[in-house]
């Protein structure tokens, strides 16, 4: 058997440029990531710049100059949230692919990711303006109906427990699993991969995003406790377990608020 070649540090040669390509595709999802972060950090300060101003209109009369920059940034901000937990998924492809022959395929990979959410941000778009036509959320795009609040924490908390959460999670948590039933050669393969990734998590988080409308989609320690919720469940030891305990809560806080317009 040939003996696989050795670097000057005494580490194989190809597991050196294994940990390279690792190290670049973590560097390149976290930039994205901080991208995004960076710019909502930057909407919460400047929320009297122009296009901030674009992104929440007084009224349903949405130009298209808003149309486009609302999507942008539910865009950016779905990035911001959901690539950090991502980041398994995306090294183990990285170094699967490597093995294969294949190293340079991890870009599409994210890329054929990021579009499903840019798909999602499409759907989110369209849902703040119903809400804003009904006159349910207010122009800091966060639910000014108690009786939406309780309906989209009683939907979240539900869906928690559903077979399909369970089912979009389980794909999320199992990175190796994931890749060997899914596997597709070539950067077509990489995309389709990328994609049906992005599908998974999609099925496993959208009613967690709902939830942005509750505590405000310009309220950034809101967002952030969302994006910590999601990786925890996707990525902690206990992860489902503690998405069961988030659903619970869920389901209680959506209770006592019905209980409260009933009364």
């Amino acid at each position: 058997m040939q003996q696989q070649e050795i670097g000057s540090a005494g580490v194989p040669s190809g597991w050196a440029a294994m940990r390279s390509r690792q190290h670049r595709a973590a560097a390149v999802t976290l930039a994205l990531a901080l991208a995004g972060w960076a710019f909502l950090v930057w909407l919460s300060v400047r929320m009297d710049h122009p296009l901030a101003e674009l992104m929440m209109p007084d009224s349903a009369r949405w130009s298209t100059a808003s149309w486009v920059a609302i999507w942008g940034m539910w865009a950016l901000m779905m990035a911001a949230m959901m690539l950090p937990s991502a980041l398994p998924m995306v090294l183990s492809f990285v170094q699967l692919a490597g093995r294969q022959g294949e190293p340079a395929r991890g870009a599409a990979f994210v890329a054929a990711y990021l579009m499903v959410w840019f798909v999602f941000s499409v759907a989110a778009t369209a849902a703040q303006w119903a809400l804003q036509a009904l006159g349910w959320i207010d122009q800091m795009i966060a639910s000014s109906s108690p009786a939406l609040n309780a309906l989209l924490l009683l939907l979240a908390g539900a869906y928690q427990f559903s077979p399909l959460k369970r089912l979009c999670l389980a794909g999320c948590r199992s990175p190796l699993a994931f890749l060997l039933g899914e596997w597709r050669a070539g950067l077509s393969g990489a995309f389709s991969m990328g994609w049906r990734h992005g599908q998974l998590c999609v099925g496993c988080c959208w009613a967690l995003m709902a939830l942005l409308f509750v505590g405000g989609v310009m309220n950034l320690a809101w967002i952030a406790a969302l994006s910590v919720a999601v990786a925890i469940e996707k990525v902690a030891p206990l992860g489902e377990r503690l998405g069961f305990a988030l659903g619970g809560v869920l389901l209680v806080l959506g209770g006592v608020r019905l209980l409260a317009l009933a009364m």
